[in-house]
């Protein structure tokens, strides 16, 4: 389980869903929001300098929820819950949901080589989650603001629509060899019930994120910009 160079299955680069998915989101895509990262705190201004260094430990303590390599028990080692790995190169970092610890393929229930950022929405019915390769998980603050850009990294991976990136239409230019893929998502979960659109791009991209979406996923493209 969660070997290095494991091909994901599910929804992935190469798959292309013509037209939308049901709106039936199941248990609900619009509660896994907000990335931890962008949240701040004003407290502590008047602490000494040792206190604020002692408060930031504690704090990036709390921040990674369980390491990038390894296999976690859901409800024991981890809680339900959505999660975020940022900062992966060279699409080395591999995860997995499973329904059982068999190791089977049959019990993948989704899984994903990342480059960049990865949410991952863990329900409490997976019993297995398998991380190998990635950056340290942290637990997304669903109450966290975020200051939304305008612009994306096109091997950045997932961005949180109206957090990490504002919704509007954005623009990539100069794509090679079908390589871009772009993904509007409406949860973290993975399955191909999760896209809403997609495609494969060889040239000229152009895309429009609605503010109802919840995550846009980019690899191998050119940077993107708002252009509308």
């Amino acid at each position: 389980m969660g070997m290095k160079g494991k091909v994901a299955l599910g929804a992935v680069v190469g798959i292309v869903v013509i037209g939308a998915v049901s709106a039936n989101a199941g248990d609900g895509g619009n509660s896994d929001s907000g990335s931890g990262a962008k949240s701040s705190s004003a407290s502590g201004d008047r602490t000494t300098g040792g206190e604020k260094e002692k408060d930031a430990a504690g704090a990036a303590e709390k921040k990674a929820a369980f390491a990038g390599d390894g296999d976690f028990q859901v409800g024991t080692d981890v809680k339900p819950g959505t999660y975020r790995t940022t900062g992966n190169t060279d699409g080395m970092c591999y995860w997995e949901r499973a329904k059982d610890s068999s190791g089977e393929v049959d019990s993948l229930l989704a899984n994903d080589n990342v480059t960049g950022t990865s949410y991952v929405t863990v329900k409490a019915t997976d019993k297995l989650f398998s991380s190998s390769g990635c950056k340290d998980w942290e637990a997304v603050d669903e109450k966290a603001k975020g200051s939304p850009g305008s612009t994306m990294s096109g091997d950045g991976g997932m961005f949180r629509v109206g957090v990490d990136i504002a919704p509007g239409t954005y623009r990539s230019s100069g794509n090679a060899d079908d390589s871009c893929y772009w993904e509007r998502t409406k949860d973290a979960e993975h399955g191909l019930e999760s896209i809403i659109a997609n495609d494969n791009v060889t040239g000229s991209a152009v895309v429009t994120i609605s503010a109802s979406d919840v995550y846009f996923k980019t690899t191998g493209c050119q940077d993107w910009k708002k252009s509308g």
